[in-house]
């Protein structure tokens, strides 16, 4: 089995949803046994939902360990670099170590809840015992009140039980009603053939009485009345009867799919430690050997593509077992990793404990000070992907060398060669640039200049250089001229487009330097915005692209580039953009409670919008500024 697949199919599924696992329909009741057999059965209806899609998407992830990426529902993402994971991790990261006494009572109840539900151990005396521990662990707050859920349940699976056994016992009174039924219309035959046999047999002197006679019709009729009312009494029992066995059926059906709609949400929330404390006491409520899950569609393939057999209660508790074995062993390697001073690989293997068992001890109790060096590694390593997609290589190898003296088996070829390689071709731009200010081609040293700026934006020999060419004060004096008519004009993009010529021009002149590079570092961000928007959009999410580019397009609206990629995704997602400006001039006309509503219609279009997030808050408080 594939721990790291399975978990972050896990992470990606109970993170996003209350996580209610797909499960079988509860089978409709029979019909019960009608008065007439000749009267059609309604036939139950089918199911409906033949092309509805569940919580799982349209497909299950997939998990490939190369790239360390899950493709699902058409989309891809990172496992360790998503922003979702980032975020939880760095916050696990700065927690403190739960190790007071608290964590270390819920512990032991839970091991000892765990101890008494062992196959060699239970018994009807320690399944009480596990029970009555199930509201002392509830009351700790890291288990989020979970055992009281799983106590709730066992206590309706054993209500239903005893329900079970009162229609039993229904059943066998209605049995024995039957049976004196038939007995009484058995006597009552018997006595009216005997007297009929005596009616029909010819008196001493004389005859009988002659056949299809009046009085055999007569008598015939009288015996049908007399036998009816058992006939129909008996159907009526027979009918009550299939009822009660219809409905004992069901109880126990349904008892077990609530019992087992709860194990797979505990497991799709990666408590695993809940798993087994549910699936023991699964096994001792229900022990007549049915453990298969009824579980359908996709969330059925999850668990058969991850374990290669049908889901049943053994199955997830082995999964568990196996998960929880599997992030102890990462954590242990974690440690002696950190001993040893690899902290990349810790910071590796630690992130990929934390993506399978967040919730388990071994994860829990890791010292915040151990913890925080992997957060300063991982926060440089991120901070060093930024840096060279913003072509800051100054920073970035900077960043190289710091993480290189903390960890030392962090890999820096392939960070080296990007930043070198772009030193180089800089490099050879700028000589360029060099020999045509000798010769006098103006254009072409305009055109190398801006090959070197756009190869490193923050070359500190692009000043030098730049001094050096623009010495004939004409040509420099134009650029200045044209740079002043720009900024007046605030066409920052046509700035950002002749950086080279501009930053040559204002080499001597500091207060311009500034301007240009305040120009440069918000085109900066406009390009970053208008990338990720462009790769947003690349993996289906034209809403979020559009949000992504309207939250920088309410910075900089004069950006003609960056209003060019918002009104083209404006197409794109239209339906999500109409929904929020009605309710965003809703809002502004004094219409709280319609701009809700579309608010509310935005969020449904795009769940993780920020906008409608916010739109939602701000006016809930409005309408009700005394709810918390």
């Amino acid at each position: 089995m594939n721990a790291k697949f399975l978990s972050a199919a896990l992470l990606l599924a109970p993170l996003a949803a209350p996580a209610v696992a797909q499960v079988a329909d509860t089978p409709p009741p029979p019909a019960p046994t009608q008065a007439n057999p000749a009267a059609p059965r309604q036939a139950n209806p089918s199911p409906a939902g033949g092309g509805q899609s569940s919580f799982l998407g349209k497909d299950v992830p997939f998990f490939d360990p190369d790239s360390e990426t899950i493709t699902w529902d058409g989309r891809t993402w990172n496992v360790s670099n998503s922003r979702v994971f980032q975020a939880r991790f760095e916050k696990y990261l700065n927690a403190p170590e739960e190790t007071d006494k608290q964590a270390g009572e819920y512990e032991a109840v839970i091991a000892k809840i765990l101890d008494l539900l062992r196959p060699r151990n239970v018994n009807p005396q320690t399944l009480d015992q596990a029970f009555g521990l199930l509201p002392k662990a509830s009351a700790y707050t890291r288990d989020s009140g979970l055992c009281d859920t799983i106590s709730n349940q066992v206590y309706s699976a054993w209500q239903s039980q005893q329900d079970r056994d009162r229609m039993l016992a229904a059943t066998n009174a209605l049995e024995t009603e039957r049976n004196r039924l038939e007995r009484n219309k058995a006597v009552t035959l018997e006595s009216n053939s005997f007297s009929t046999r005596a009616a029909s047999q010819p008196k001493k002197g004389g005859k009988g009485a002659p056949a299809g006679s009046v009085a055999d019709r007569a008598e015939s009729e009288r015996l049908d009345a007399e036998i009816e009312p058992f006939d129909m009494r008996i159907v009526e029992v027979n009918a009550l009867m299939k009822a009660n066995q219809a409905k004992r059926e069901l109880k126990e059906i349904q008892a077990k799919i609530e019992f087992q709609s709860l194990i797979v949400q505990l497991f799709l929330q990666r408590r695993f430690e809940h798993v087994l404390i549910a699936t023991r006491f699964y096994r001792n409520v229900f022990n007549d050997g049915d453990d298969q899950v009824r579980v359908k569609g996709n969330a059925k393939d999850l668990f058969d593509k991850t374990t290669g057999m049908p889901p049943t209660v053994g199955t997830l508790d082995s999964m568990a077992n196996e998960i929880m074995r599997d992030v102890a062993e990462g954590v242990d390697a974690y440690d002696y990793l950190i001993e040893r001073g690899e902290l990349d690989s810790a910071t590796k293997r630690l992130s990929e404990s934390f993506l399978v068992g967040e919730y388990l001890p071994s994860i829990r109790t890791l010292p915040r000070e151990t913890k925080r060096r992997s957060l300063a590694y991982a926060q440089k390593a991120n901070q060093l992907v930024s840096a060279i997609e913003v072509k800051d290589y100054t920073l970035a190898g900077k960043l190289v060398t710091e993480m290189e003296s903390m960890a030392k088996d962090f890999d820096s070829s392939k960070p080296m060669a990007a930043i070198q390689t772009a030193k180089t071709i800089a490099a050879m731009h700028l000589a360029k640039a060099k020999n045509s200010a000798v010769s006098g081609d103006r254009a072409t040293l305009e055109t190398e200049l801006q090959a070197a700026t756009e190869i490193w934006p923050r070359n500190p020999a692009l000043q030098d250089v730049s001094s050096m060419i623009f010495a004939q004060s004409d040509v420099q004096n134009k650029a200045l001229i044209d740079l002043d008519q720009l900024l007046g004009q605030k066409n920052y993009r046509q700035i950002y487009e002749n950086a080279g010529r501009f930053a040559a021009a204002v080499a001597t002149d500091p207060a311009r330097q500034k301007q240009l590079s305040q120009v440069l570092d918000e085109m900066k961000v406009i390009e970053t915005a208008i990338t990720r928007a462009q790769e947003i959009e690349k993996r289906g999410d034209a809403a979020g692209a559009w949000e992504s580019a309207e939250q920088a397009y309410q910075q900089f609206p004069d950006d003609r580039k960056l209003s060019q990629v918002r009104s083209d995704l404006t197409t794109k997602a239209a339906d999500f953009v109409r929904a929020l400006r009605r309710a965003q001039e809703l809002e502004q006309r004094g219409q709280p409670g319609s701009s809700l509503a579309w608010f509310l219609k935005a969020q449904q279009e795009y769940p993780n919008s920020d906008f409608a997030k916010q739109g939602i808050e701000r006016l809930s408080r409005q309408i009700l500024p005394d709810a918390t």
